[in-house]
């Protein structure tokens, strides 16, 4: 009995010693570096990237990406001077008609003498007019009145400057900016980087625009106010404040930008670069680097900047010395818009002129970027 009592214990000695023993073993090498690890992850600072530059497609697909995502507005666009419109009165064929709105924005009916002012209501605030108008008359005690705009002229928004298809359009609800770019088939090659929107200030609803343009630059004349949003602020939020809503007599204009086109074998990206408007130049090592910088068979020395002469009409070639200029041997070269920055490499054959300005005008293969 005392053996295997003996022995019975010797056992459980042992199992405590290989118990403890892992558990020695587990703990530091385990669990402390299971935790070490995930803290590290946590810790580890993310480098930021930045954002891919976006082709005109690119730009041109969000613009009507956004504008679709937008619920359309149900509320009418008030009547104005132009407007032709339909009304039905229940019962009287006789008061029922197509009227034109005059220019002073007055309608006129038979048999109701005063003219009635039809500018700057909804149709179904023109309705209850009307049916106010003619039981006042005492023509009919308890008219059914309809109203419907049949053919709008009133709500023109006129679209030009650099985009698909400039153009005026007729507003038939409540619209944004984006929507009305949309419309317009989105910017072309050569836009620039602001939208500005032009309206007469005598309009009613210039104080509801002006408390919603804070976020967007805006100048104003005795006659007119001109509101200037970035594009990019546009494609990037949705805040009300750049995707205004557009009114009828609005002029939205995409200015045109300069562009720079790097070309050649010796650049990682060859392109269209559009050159921004932030008063900062855009040299030679910028659009370089816009370009993704150098081919490994680049030669940078033998780079040349094919520009239009003025006063001549043709382009000339300008010697640009890449590695000097990073070197500080040399200035760094502005460039001007329409520029053609040509960098050869080793094994191609140099282009003449000619070819690159028809690769230009083509558009073949090349793509514009903007950032």
């Amino acid at each position: 009995m005392f053996v295997t009592v003996h022995r019975a214990m010797g056992c459980l000695r042992k199992a405590v010693r290989l118990s403890l023993l892992l558990a020695f073993v587990y703990l530091p090498f385990g669990r402390p570096a299971l935790f070490a690890q995930n803290q590290d992850s946590a810790q580890a600072p993310t480098t930021p990237t930045a954002p891919p530059e976006q082709t005109t497609q690119q730009t041109n697909d969000k613009i009507q990406q956004l504008a679709n995502a937008a619920k359309p507005s149900l509320a009418d666009i008030p009547i104005g001077a132009g407007d032709v419109i339909r009304v039905d009165v229940f019962d009287i064929p006789e008061l029922s008609r197509d009227v034109r709105v005059s220019s002073s924005g007055n309608i006129s009916l038979p048999l109701v003498h005063d003219r009635i002012r039809a500018a700057g209501l909804t149709p179904f605030q023109l309705e209850q007019t009307l049916q106010e108008k003619l039981m006042e008359s005492g023509l009919v005690s308890r008219p059914q009145v309809s109203v419907f705009v049949k053919e709008q002229n009133s709500q023109p928004v006129t679209v030009l400057g650099a985009v698909s298809h400039p153009m005026t359009y007729q507003l038939l609800r409540p619209t944004t900016l984006l929507e009305v770019l949309a419309m317009a088939g989105g910017i072309s090659d050569n836009a620039g980087t602001t939208v500005l929107v032009t309206r007469h200030t005598q309009q009613e609803n210039l104080k509801a625009v002006s408390e919603t343009t804070s976020g967007a630059g805006s100048t104003s004349d005795s006659g007119s106010q001109t509101i200037k949003i970035q594009l990019q602020d546009l494609l990037d939020t949705g805040n009300t404040a750049f995707n205004i809503q557009v009114y009828g007599g609005d002029v939205v204009e995409v200015p045109k930008a300069g562009i720079v086109y790097v070309m050649g074998a010796g650049i990682s990206q060859p392109g269209g670069y559009i050159i921004q408007s932030h008063g900062e130049p855009l040299t030679v090592l910028k659009a370089v680097a816009l370009a993704h910088g150098l081919g490994g068979y680049a030669k940078a020395n033998e780079a040349v900047i094919y520009r239009v002469n003025p006063k001549t009409g043709e382009r000339e070639a300008i010697p640009v010395h890449i590695k000097k200029i990073e070197q500080n041997k040399s200035e760094d070269v502005a460039m001007k818009s329409n520029d053609i920055l040509y960098i050869p490499d080793n094994v191609g054959k140099k282009v003449g002129v000619k070819a690159l300005e028809s690769a230009v005008s083509i558009g073949t293969g090349l793509l514009v970027y903007r950032y």
